[in-house]
């Protein structure tokens, strides 16, 4: 486990990505969502393990690489932040298909025990070329993973729906109580 990496998780477009910016801008350590990077890699390439094409494909190379960022990250002395990571991917592999979460896995690379998760925020839900899913299904990934990280024995905080600034205070001020 390491008490040092901290997930923001939740709904697709809820602003996980502008947080770590501001995270990153901070000074600490973040790492990129999983998702957007695979789908922008297949979509340069091949585009066989694109979520809306196999959701399972795309689910396993999203484990893997939330692995690889978690060895690449290791050596961090500070808070790293992480657009999402492994229980993201394994919740969407559990979705996809029979596979199930791979708990023994998960249990073997914890993170921060509070996740703090963005809520589904319609007013700033976008689509692009990477997410092309709706709101709905962002809404039903936000309601799998609320039921995941605490069933995994995470202890869950919702963000509030605020300005950047004030969220990213929010979730260090949470850290250091």
């Amino acid at each position: 486990m390491s008490e040092k990496f901290v997930v923001i998780s939740g709904c697709s477009g809820g602003g996980k990505s502008t947080l770590l910016t501001e995270l990153g801008a901070r000074g600490f350590a973040t790492v990129e969502e999983p998702g957007r990077r695979i789908v922008a890699q297949e979509m340069a390439g091949a585009g066989l393990a694109l979520p809306w094409i196999d959701m399972a494909a795309f689910a396993r190379k999203a484990m893997a690489l939330a692995l690889e960022d978690r060895a690449r990250v290791e050596d961090q002395q500070s808070w790293v932040f992480f657009d999402r990571g492994l229980v993201d991917a394994a919740a969407a592999l559990d979705a996809a298909g029979p596979d199930g979460l791979d708990r023994a896995l998960i249990e073997a690379n914890r993170y921060h025990r509070t996740v703090f998760l963005t809520p589904p925020w319609r007013e700033i839900y976008v689509t692009d070329s990477e997410r092309q899913h709706g709101f709905a299904e962002a809404v039903a990934e936000y309601e799998r993973l609320e039921g995941a990280y605490p069933a995994l024995g995470y202890d869950v905080v919702v963000l509030p729906k605020t300005g950047v600034s004030a969220r990213a205070d929010f979730i260090l001020d949470a850290l250091c109580d």
